[in-house]
């Protein structure tokens, strides 16, 4: 059987970005392997898998040797090169149908490592999108990856998992996120493409050496094709993934006009740094919606925030700052904040108190809906029932009519849990409410509460899920260390 060399130097990095897509507690075995394959010119791939996407990455330097394509099991070569150094190399073979074996260096010997595998047959075949190549310069790759940034993750708004290369403006194309909270937008750019696109947000595009690795070429699904796969490629790694299929929400009916802008804000883009850090050390009451306030006040600015609910604003001054406009005092999720500063948006536009505030510079901008100052705990009451899980996207009617980012006033500041008393004491009508408005109203409130339940529960997720990976990679070491004990053991001399 022909052998197949592999450079540490190459396979450990290439692992690392293999392990974006390949998941380990697959239940088929074909989606815990990697199929290495040798082409005729002698290049040498890696392939991974999990059916929604594909990564290959292509090593620098051919190989002599006949065509071959061998599966072997992930979990073994992770295991296997953690243990070499980057100037040794590795060789797989394939002695059998069911049988790999792992040749590695110990010392001055070499040692094997016979391993199961599943017929190279098994492994789904790899899309092929016939389009022609778009050039994505580094200006559109910054901007995807922070409409990414700020998409939702919500798997009932399907749409809006990814960012939209919006292509409605045919003189200004836009780079569009938004997970209804905040919306990310940035434009200036002139694609040759004819219908707009949603890509979907996937943790290997944010990978260092995909992003290094020279510029991205994007080939778009056909029109009404069964194949709805996109790719996106570089030099050496190209990844495919299945698109997201209908139209985007009017995303242009939430962002405010310039001109009605009554106070701007221009932080040093130098104090970005230090105001970020400040933003992080404050303390922070509302652990719903995580507010902290942004105070303008006879020509300073200042964050307020405060560690209990009965305790008064705590002030912290914040650097040089050009103001114009009116006093005003603001509260919003310090997370939207932080992560508009960490995009260098320094300027902040605001319109008042309940309207959305923009951060913008240059071409790109956030609208962030503000919340309330104080967090209110739920009003208890009769848990609805739980809605029908439901894998297929929501309508696009739905979605629009659900007006993720609302432009009312009320609305805006409204959208934040309240009790029945604060609802109505921010908006006392005239004559009495029938009875009809206030099952509505009631309505507004119990959604809210459920949505706000939702939102601590995904943190309890979280956090679940970062102490499961902690064991995990203490139970790794472990086993690591036996591993290595059973191949010292194992060596023929």
């Amino acid at each position: 059987m022909s052998k197949i060399y592999l450079p540490i130097a190459e396979l450990k990095p290439a692992l690392a970005g293999l392990g974006k897509v390949i998941q380990k507690s697959a239940t088929l075995p074909v989606l815990r392997t990697v199929k290495v394959d040798r082409t005729r010119e002698g290049w040498i791939t890696l392939t991974g898998t999990d059916l929604d996407a594909f990564v290959t990455v292509r090593l620098e330097e051919p190989a002599n040797g006949e065509p071959a394509s061998i599966l072997v099991p992930y979990e073994d070569l992770i295991k296997t090169t953690k243990g070499c150094s980057a100037v040794e190399s590795i060789t797989v073979e394939q002695t059998s149908k069911e049988n790999v074996v792992l040749h590695y260096p110990v010392g001055q010997q070499t040692a094997q490592l016979t391993m199961k595998s599943t017929d190279v047959a098994e492994f789904p075949p790899v899309p092929k999108i016939k389009t022609e190549p778009v050039s994505l310069n580094k200006d559109i790759r910054v901007a995807l990856l922070e409409a990414m940034d700020c998409a939702s993750s919500d798997p009932t708004r399907y749409i809006l998992q990814g960012a939209c290369i919006d292509v409605s403006d045919k003189k200004c194309h836009h780079v569009v996120g938004t997970d209804g909270r905040h919306l990310y937008s940035s434009n200036s750019f002139s694609l040759p493409l004819t219908e707009s696109l949603i890509i979907p947000t996937h943790k290997f595009l944010g990978r260092k050496e995909f992003n290094a690795d020279g510029e991205w070429q994007l080939r778009a699904p056909l029109k009404d094709s069964d194949n709805q796969y996109l790719q996106i490629s570089s030099r050496r790694w190209r990844f495919i993934h299945r698109g997201i299929e209908g139209n985007y929400p009017n995303w242009r009916q939430v962002v405010r006009n310039p001109d009605e802008t009554k106070t701007t804000i221009e932080l040093e883009p130098s104090s970005t740094d230090a105001t970020v850090m400040l933003i992080a050390r404050m303390p922070h009451h509302d652990k719903v919606n995580r507010a902290v306030g942004i105070e303008i006040k006879a020509g300073y600015v200042r964050l307020l925030g405060k560690s209990q609910a009965s305790e008064p604003w705590t002030q912290f001054d914040v650097g040089p700052a050009k103001i114009t406009g009116r006093d005003v005092t603001i509260f919003l999720n310090r997370d939207f904040l932080t992560k508009a500063l960490g995009f260098g948006l320094t300027r902040i536009e605001i319109i008042d108190e309940l309207s959305p505030l923009r951060f913008v510079s240059g071409g790109r901008q956030m609208i962030v809906m503000p919340v309330r100052p104080d967090a209110v705990a739920p009003v208890p009451a009769q848990s609805p029932e739980p809605p029908a899980t439901n894998t297929n996207p929501p309508p696009v009617e739905a979605q629009q009519e659900r007006k993720p980012m609302p432009q009312n006033n009320t609305s805006a500041h409204g959208s934040t849990n309240g009790t029945p008393s604060q609802a109505a004491s921010r908006s006392t009508p005239a004559t009495e409410k029938s009875a009809l408005e206030t099952a509505l109203a009631q309505v507004e409130l119990v959604r809210g509460d459920f949505r706000n339940a939702i939102t601590g529960l995904n943190k309890l997720a979280e956090a679940l899920k970062a102490a499961q990976r902690e064991q995990k990679t203490a139970d790794k070491d472990v086993q690591s260390v036996r591993n290595t004990l059973e191949k010292l053991q194992s060596v023929r001399l």
